[in-house]
């Protein structure tokens, strides 16, 4: 399963932001909907994660997004020998 998601950039606050070894990030919480999927299909949202000292004010991220699960496509499945050949070394093609 994948879970696709749109990020409204404008809303990411740009002081959260931290610099790491390969570049600058953003922490990201994904929420469930309580209600099931949103009238717009969505499974839940997403919000930017801050700083404990912050959460720990009573500060909250701000949403700055949602996401939705989708199906993968199956991968057809692999012929398996039949249990007759298990038991012998001939090759089952």
């Amino acid at each position: 399963m994948a879970i696709k998601l749109k990020i409204d950039v404008s809303k990411i606050s740009k002081p959260d932001l931290f610099p790491g070894k390969k570049g600058l990030y953003l922490d990201a919480v994904l929420f469930e909907n309580r209600d099931r999927q949103s009238e717009y299909g969505d499974d839940g949202f997403i919000v930017q994660g801050i700083s404990k000292e912050k959460r720990e004010a009573g500060e909250r991220g701000p949403i700055i997004g949602n996401w939705r699960h989708m199906e993968m496509k199956s991968e057809p499945k692999k012929a398996q020998a039949s249990s007759k050949n298990e038991d012998t070394d001939e090759i089952p093609f």
